[in-house]
């Protein structure tokens, strides 16, 4: 068996994964230099419980700097900020989460699903119950009268890419590898739970030394198969009317550059769904905004007319897609390049399975002198002169801004550093709409629209990228769920700036609710079974929990303040109250959200009328 070191299963884990490196590249997606590693997984963020203080804890301890330990404030949250932090790293590195068995393992299980539909990389390792049996059911167990095996933790299998349950210490020999294996696959990238019994991470096993050593994980960069290319050269040389639609595989791969030498090279315009966004400049000539629900005007005519959709590293979510409405060209076929085949064989398309930088150069090469000519660059212009009118300051001063003239404000003093960030509410919408981002400038999770995750995400994104300036867009109905970890972030001094806007509710779905038909009911205060109108001092809330808070008079205040924020090494909290009422004001698209079909008022049998005529227009690729 060769040398062995005696060490507990906790310490075990620690030990192993703080030697597990990968290859850092630049942004461009070409190495650095000679080869230069960092640990894979950076760090620890831990709340302690029974079901992991005695075993991981002492553990974590232990090894020191050598695999640094964070506290947080919530398990779901400290999650946010690992999934931002990877997000933001291009899944090149990660971070793990550990929990008590019970509710702190649990409160993970919406993180765990948020990082799956994300395809990115998360290592939690809850506590689970005793392995022995000998002292069940112990506190916070969940017992399952029918089968002993069972756990809470049994909740993560259906979120996760990789479960194990750790049952025994040498367990770690095999789950361990198994773990990183699927971290760092770019096809099968997800979050992995290694559900730990508390008794064996305390129990003792003799580990062949040499598991202990140095290991590098290469992120592999897969070639399309040459049939594919060519299948997918003559799709598109067979079309008159092309458009690219760029996910968030094009920024995982490295692809920016590759992208935007494929478009001008064939003269093809360039969508970008929510992950893709900023993987070009706003002021690429070929950049034509958004398709879908939340498209810019420009980006949805182009799909409109297009007789050949290029997907490059989407899986073509609904709003993309105007729960598949905006792509009416009758003519139209769907190209696909993915990493995973699961995404690239979806309604029929023309698969091209292959990392995205290594397909498009593969194709363009195939394509050869390939140009075409048919998008309209006077339509783009005209897009933005919309922006820019919509997003201007109110004439009246005393009058409460919209979303969109808050999103103006801040694009006003944004430089080439700033990340637009956000998550769920009226601001996605209004921000893949209406944000123009540099390349690199934008972070959006619409991939579970997770409300809470916007503040612990900031702060993930900060610790990935210090040399950026994150500004985090959260309104109060999502501010409410979660902002703990403004603490964290006050604590730690990881400074980023949060703009709360106020609408008192939530009016994004209100604005929903209505559109579908529905009466005004328990979304905005007003129209909640309430008994008295909360007024939430949001300044004095921020500013307890250690940040710079302060209000906004107006939208010309909002643009100083986060200009002033800019020397501070805290979170700063700017408050501004906003009119719940308006939309965006451009763009947009229909998005089916089912109305009842009988026993409404008038409203909803319009709203019916206006739903069956929108569905009968639905026709995807198959």
């Amino acid at each position: 068996m060769g040398e062995t070191i005696r060490l507990t299963a906790a310490q075990a884990m620690v030990k192993w994964l703080s030697v597990q490196m990968t290859e850092v590249e630049s942004s461009s997606g070409e190495a650095v230099g000679q080869a230069r590693y960092e640990r894979f997984v950076e760090g620890v963020w831990a709340i302690f419980g029974h079901g992991n203080v005695a075993g991981l804890g002492e553990a974590l301890h232990g090894i020191g700097d050598a695999l640094p330990t964070w506290r947080g404030q919530n398990e779901q949250t400290m999650c946010h900020a690992a999934i931002a932090y990877a997000k933001t790293k291009k899944r090149r590195r990660a971070q793990a989460v550990t929990s008590s068995i019970g509710p702190g393992a649990t409160n993970m299980v919406t993180a765990a699903a948020l990082a799956h539909v994300n395809r990115l990389p998360l290592l939690m390792i809850p506590g689970d119950v005793f392995a022995n049996r000998r002292p069940d059911p112990v506190l916070q167990q969940i017992e399952d009268f029918d089968d002993g095996t069972v756990s809470a933790n049994d909740c993560f299998r259906p979120v996760t890419r990789y479960f194990d349950r750790i049952a025994r210490p040498e367990h770690l020999l095999t789950c361990l590898p198994r773990a990183l294996s699927v971290m760092t696959d770019p096809a099968n990238c997800g979050p992995v739970c290694l559900s730990f019994c508390q008794d064996v991470q305390a129990e003792a096993y003799d580990y062949p030394k040499a598991f202990f050593e140095p290991k590098v994980w290469r992120i592999r960069r897969p070639a399309p198969d040459p049939a594919e290319v060519a299948q997918t050269v003559d799709a598109i040389r067979a079309a008159e009317r092309p458009v690219i639609v760029a996910g968030g595989g094009v920024r995982y791969s490295g692809a920016e550059a590759a992208l935007a030498g494929f478009a001008e090279s064939h003269g093809i315009p360039v969508l970008e769904t929510q992950a893709g966004k900023g993987a070009l400049s706003w002021e690429h000539p070929l950049n034509f905004g958004s398709p879908g629900v939340t498209g810019s005007a420009c980006g949805n005519d182009l799909a409109a007319r297009a007789d050949l959709v290029i997907g490059v590293g989407t899986r073509f979510q609904d709003f993309t897609t105007g729960s598949w409405t905006v792509f009416g060209a009758e003519d139209r076929r769907l190209v696909s390049i993915n990493l995973a085949g699961y995404d690239a064989n979806k309604h029929s398309a023309v698969p091209c399975l292959g990392d995205a930088r290594a397909t498009l150069e593969a194709v363009s090469a195939g394509l050869g002198e390939t140009r075409f000519a048919w998008h309209d660059p006077a339509a783009r212009e005209a897009w933005h002169e919309t922006v820019r009118a919509v997003t201007a300051a109110p004439e009246a001063t005393n009058a409460l801004p919209s979303d969109a003239q808050v999103i103006g404000a801040v694009q006003r003093v944004a430089t080439e550093r700033t990340v637009a960030m956000c998550a769920a509410g009226s601001m996605p919408g209004a921000l893949q709409v209406l944000w123009q981002a540099a390349q690199d400038g934008y972070h959006m999770e619409y991939g579970y629209s997770c409300m809470g995750y916007e503040i612990a995400g900031a702060m993930g994104i900060k610790l990935a990228a210090p040399e950026k300036e994150v500004i985090c867009f959260v309104g109060d109905g999502s501010y409410m769920m979660a902002n703990s970890e403004l603490a964290t972030a006050a604590m730690r001094r990881v400074p980023f700036t949060v703009v709360l806007t106020d609408n008192r509710g939530y009016g994004c779905i209100n604005r929903l609710q209505i559109a579908c038909g529905g009466a005004e009911f328990n979304n905005m205060y007003k129209d909640a079974n309430v008994a008295a109108q909360p007024e939430i001092d949001f300044v004095a809330h921020a500013a307890s929990m250690g940040a710079h808070a302060e209000k906004a008079a107006d939208i010309a205040d909002l643009e100083a303040k986060i200009v002033a924020a800019r020397g501070r090494d805290i979170p700063s909290v700017i408050v501004i109250d906003t009119d719940a009422v308006p939309g965006t004001g451009a763009g947009g698209h229909w998005w089916d959200v089912a109305v009842p079909q009988a026993g409404g008022p008038a409203r909803l049998e319009h709203a019916r009328e206006t739903y069956n005529a929108n569905a009968a227009k639905q026709r995807s690729f198959d």
